[in-house]
C-alpha cells in the first residue's frame, strides 16, 4: 500500500467545486499505486453518494457511474480486528478530538506507516501531531 484514502478525498471526484487539484492529484497517483481504506470508507462514500443524489447534485446514473470508476481503482479494504479498530479508533479520537471514524483513517496510517491523503482539516492537524505524513507534502 502506497497511501491511506479517505472518503473525503473519495467524494470529491464527484464534485468539481470540491477537492480540486489535491483531489485530482490523489486519483492520478491511482494510476502507478495502491491506496488503503478504512473498512467503514465503503459505507461513507455510499452515504455521500445517496446524499448527493437526495439533495439533487447527482442521478441515479452518475452515481452509478462513479461506483463503476471506485470500484475499478486500485483500493484495499483494511481487514483490521474488531479490538483493534475500536481501540485505536477510540484512543485517537479522544485525544486528537476527532470523530471516531476520521481516527480509524489516521490510526491505518499509523500502523501501516504510510501518508494519509485527506481533505478533512481537522485529520489532517492530527495527522500532522501524529508524525503522519500527508500525501502530497
Amino acid at each position: 500500500m502506497n497511501f491511506v484514502l479517505d472518503a473525503s478525498v473519495t467524494l470529491a471526484w464527484c464534485f468539481e467545486d470540491e477537492g480540486g487539484d489535491y483531489a485530482v492529484e490523489v486519483l492520478e497517483a491511482l494510476r502507478a499505486s495502491e491506496a488503503i481504506v478504512a473498512s467503514l470508507w465503503p459505507l461513507e462514500v455510499a452515504n455521500g453518494l445517496a446524499v448527493a443524489e437526495r439533495r439533487g447534485r447527482l442521478d441515479a446514473a452518475a452515481c452509478a457511474r462513479f461506483m463503476e470508476l471506485v470500484l475499478a481503482l486500485p483500493i484495499a479494504v483494511d481487514p483490521v480486528s474488531r479490538s483493534l479498530a475500536l481501540t485505536g479508533s477510540y484512543g485517537l479520537a479522544k485525544a486528537r478530538g476527532l470523530y471516531a471514524y476520521d481516527a480509524a483513517y489516521l490510526d491505518l496510517a499509523l500502523r501501516h506507516g504510510i501518508p494519509l491523503a485527506t481533505l478533512d482539516e481537522r485529520l489532517r492537524v492530527a495527522a500532522a501531531t501524529e508524525g503522519v505524513p500527508l500525501f502530497g507534502a
